[in-house]
């Protein structure tokens, strides 16, 4: 049995129903905006509403966060293999982590890379955030919707998306190619965005697995980004390069 914790989250998930979803809890006496939209929708997935007293909703939350009025109990998230990832029409954007362990971090992203058009996130099965509460709270609902693959080995699976036919591209802060001065045929067709944790960045290993590498320009005097404030950099700008243009009629 998983929590899921929050107004954003819980709502995703009852949208979603990617995972069996149990009971949700409500506090009592709670007035709240959505509190009629989550009971419609868990109606309408078949799973049971009952209030509760504030002090025993929050007593099985997670350390960290506040319940916020809502806990739904859910089983875990669907855990794809890393090629089922590439299954869909059109070509298929991932983003792969790289060290990255704050379970904030892995939401952040998420949500970026949802909100972003990604169609699946990488990360490893060691040294990595699980996809829990925390992660769940930080993507706002985001990771609901976006399959997440866990793998053994990072490189490896790095080596069998290139099999695949996608490209890999690093973002790194001492690349050559700029990304906003960057071809946009290094953003066309199925791409793994590959993100490293701050401060250390990707590591040699996978670094040289990478088909391109870009650095983001920085004008001010920080001389980097957190992961999700790069990715969000990162994927928006290549959505603006691949998304399709509105024609615009003559005259």
């Amino acid at each position: 049995m998983e929590l899921v914790v929050g107004y954003h989250p819980v709502r995703e998930a009852l949208r979603a129903r990617r995972r069996r979803l149990h009971g949700l809890r409500i506090r009592e006496a709670l007035r709240h905006s959505g509190v009629d939209e989550l009971r419609t929708l868990a109606a309408e997935a078949g799973v049971s509403v009952r209030e509760c007293p504030a002090r025993e909703l929050d007593a099985d939350v997670p350390e960290g966060l506040r319940a916020q009025g809502f806990v739904l109990e859910a089983g875990p998230l669907p855990a794809p293999d890393l090629l089922e990832l590439l299954e869909g029409p059109g070509a298929r954007r991932l983003v792969v982590l790289d060290g990255v362990e704050d379970p904030r971090n892995l939401g952040a992203v998420a949500r970026v890379a949802e909100a972003s058009g990604a169609q699946g996130l990488v990360q490893a099965l060691r040294r990595a955030p699980p996809v829990g509460a925390v992660a769940s709270r930080a993507s706002a609902g985001a990771l609901e919707h976006l399959p997440v693959a866990r793998v053994p080995n990072l490189a490896r699976a790095l080596r069998t998306l290139r099999d695949a036919d996608v490209w890999l591209l690093g973002a790194d802060a001492g690349a050559d190619v700029d990304l906003f001065e960057a071809p946009d045929r290094l953003f066309e067709g199925h791409l793994a965005v590959v993100l490293g944790a701050e401060g250390r960045g990707l590591r040699p290993g996978v670094a040289r697995l990478l088909d391109h590498r870009v650095r983001i320009p920085m004008a001010g005097c920080v001389g980097s980004l957190n992961v999700s404030t790069a990715a969000a950099v990162v994927l928006f700008e290549i959505l603006r390069r691949t998304r399709p243009r509105a024609s615009v009629p003559a005259g």
